[in-house]
């Protein structure tokens, strides 16, 4: 995964501000697979800020403009990416198509929104990162449509060590904006959390399944 540390804090500046994301170190989530987070993630949020999502559309054109000169068109993984990858592929006047995580029932029966070419080299754009689980199964119905994926940029990602694996095996390069670790550091910095509760937060990423603010205390 490749991040630049000055845009990363940034972004992060960003989603707290907006509160995009919420720490709450020891009034944990849960999410829906039962697992207790500190950490609340929706992205879809910065839609609602003008300068906010033009500086994190313009962030994520500019990354793949640098990684991807070849890139002929953005696929966005429905739904939370539908809203930014629309913006990224304006910035750079590419075609757009979104990914739903399985074909319509009903219509047309689609899975992939949109006319694409399959000579045209894609770049998967994502707003959020957790095991990569879902953000794969976009990948591998472009793949079923012989679409030629490029790689996958993402607005923020949890750094948890099986989305990398997950990743790896699925032969797809991962970069993201900001992450889980700049994240920490920008909360700690701004006084959004207590200094006491860095090291509760940084067990959460080593072993999201299992941790407790209980045991962890």
């Amino acid at each position: 995964m490749s991040m630049e540390s000055s845009t990363a804090q940034q972004v992060a500046e960003y989603l707290l501000q907006i509160k995009a994301i919420k720490l709450e170190p020891k009034n944990p989530f849960t999410w829906a697979s039962g697992w207790q987070s500190p950490i609340y993630c929706d992205n879809r949020i910065t839609l609602s800020y003008p300068d906010i999502r033009r500086y994190l559309s313009d962030a994520i054109a500019n990354q793949i403009k640098t990684k991807y000169p070849q890139a002929k068109a953005i696929a966005g993984v429905a739904t939370g990416a539908i809203g930014i990858g629309i913006l990224v592929a304006e910035a750079l006047n590419l075609p757009f198509m979104y990914v739903r995580p399985e074909p319509k029932k009903h219509g047309r029966q689609n899975q992939i929104e949109g006319q694409f070419d399959p000579e045209a080299p894609t770049v998967v754009v994502e707003d959020l990162i957790s095991t990569g689980k879902s953000s794969l199964q976009a990948v591998e119905a472009l793949r079923k449509a012989n679409i030629n994926v490029l790689g996958m940029m993402a607005l923020f990602s949890y750094e948890f060590d099986i989305a990398d694996n997950n990743m790896k095996n699925a032969n797809i390069e991962l970069s993201t904006l900001s992450g889980y670790g700049a994240l920490i550091d920008t909360a700690i910095k701004s006084h959004y959390i207590k200094p006491e509760h860095e090291e509760l937060l940084k067990q959460w990423r080593v072993e999201p399944q299992h941790w407790s603010p209980k045991n962890k205390a």
